[in-house]
């Protein structure tokens, strides 16, 4: 297998990978920031954490930077993205800073 280096907006980046497969998943931290914000969910966010980071980060690629910043979505990041729980979002210009894209 080819080593896949992952760009460093990736979920993937800090994962090790061996010759010939991915080692265990490692979550990025994202540490607290000054700007942090509880957002409630809606019903246009029900089940739809890349429309979320699409609306908040302008792509939905960072989907995931909800489950390093709330680790209790981290069992099922889709299925417990619900209307009305609340969670902690990172501003943008932090996110882009601390993920170097």
């Amino acid at each position: 297998m080819t080593i896949i280096n992952y760009p460093a907006n990736s979920p993937y980046h800090a994962t090790p990978q061996l010759s010939w497969r991915m080692g265990i998943f490692v979550y990025r931290p994202i540490l607290p920031s000054a700007g942090d914000k509880p957002f409630t969910l809606n019903l246009r966010h029900q089940h739809r954490p890349d429309t979320l980071a699409f609306e908040l980060y302008g792509t939905p690629a960072y989907w995931w930077v909800f489950c390093a910043r709330n680790p209790f979505l981290r069992a099922n990041p889709v299925w417990d993205f619900i209307v009305g729980l609340e969670i902690m979002v990172s501003p943008s210009d932090y996110l882009h800073q601390v993920l170097g894209s």
